[in-house]
């Protein structure tokens, strides 16, 4: 785990809900999905048992993906999501999800549910924030390509010249936080920009960030819906937009 400079000063009240006992803290791990039937037995088969809710919010699949996670974890929530993009899902997800500790991941079978329990630790040993890195030491992925890779650089090298957050990967989309951060972040976006979205506006109220090492294999069976000409223009949008945006830190 690595941690990063601090935004904005900040304390988010820890309130009754925050514990620093894994036997303590329940877990909810947000799913979205879009035709990743053939995925999802991978997927929630590497979720630790000792996860407590696990949410698939589906964007109208026309596959067996819904019945294959009902059938793989039977006490599955299903959130069915009619508007279109990642961004719209998670905001569905995280709304319902009822843990003390909230992990995104993708359905496509690039993330290892393995690494829900190195997530869990950051929140625990004092973080707000934890987002994964496959570009920070001990982190890989098999996935990238040099195009991709390069953006991400490149949105990187932004996000430290317009925001001071030193992070060294933009656009992974497995993470960690407390519930009671959610109203900090307070996505209000559809797309697949969610996940620059989130890191800004967590650097910004003050959050205390860590990077959590990530291995990113191949998708399993399916193609992406990443577009890298088309996604890369929506996070250079959020950025400059989120630079422009008037943020007022909540009180200590």
């Amino acid at each position: 785990m690595h941690p990063l400079n601090p935004g904005t000063p900040r304390t988010v009240d820890p309130g009754p809900k925050r514990y620093s006992s894994p036997e303590l803290a329940t877990v909810s791990v947000i799913i979205p999905t879009l035709n990743e039937a053939d995925n999802l037995a991978f997927v929630i088969n590497t979720i630790p048992l000792w996860v407590d809710e696990i949410i698939v919010v589906d964007g109208r699949s026309e596959d067996d993906t819904v019945r294959v996670a009902k059938v793989l974890r039977p006490d599955v929530r299903i959130v069915e999501e009619f508007r279109r993009g990642k961004g719209a899902a998670l905001r569905s997800g995280l709304s319902v999800a009822k843990g003390d500790l909230l992990i995104i991941m993708d359905a496509d079978g690039s993330m290892d549910g393995a690494d829900i329990e190195a997530f869990r630790d950051a929140l625990l040993a004092g973080a707000d924030y934890a987002k994964g890195s496959r570009f920070c030491a001990e982190g890989g992925s098999a996935d990238i390509t040099p195009l991709r890779r390069f953006g991400d650089w490149g949105i990187c090298l932004l996000i430290r010249t317009l925001f001071g957050a030193r992070y060294t990967d933009g656009t992974y989309g497995f993470k960690g936080m407390w519930a009671d951060c959610l109203d900090t972040i307070r996505i209000d976006t559809d797309g697949f920009e969610v996940e620059l979205l989130i890191d800004i506006r967590a650097h910004r109220a003050g959050l205390r960030t860590v990077e959590v090492a990530c291995f990113e294999t191949h998708r399993i069976h399916g193609n992406s819906n990443l577009n890298a000409f088309r996604d890369g223009l929506l996070c250079l949008r959020v950025i400059l937009r989120e630079r422009l945006r008037k943020y007022h830190a909540l009180p200590d």
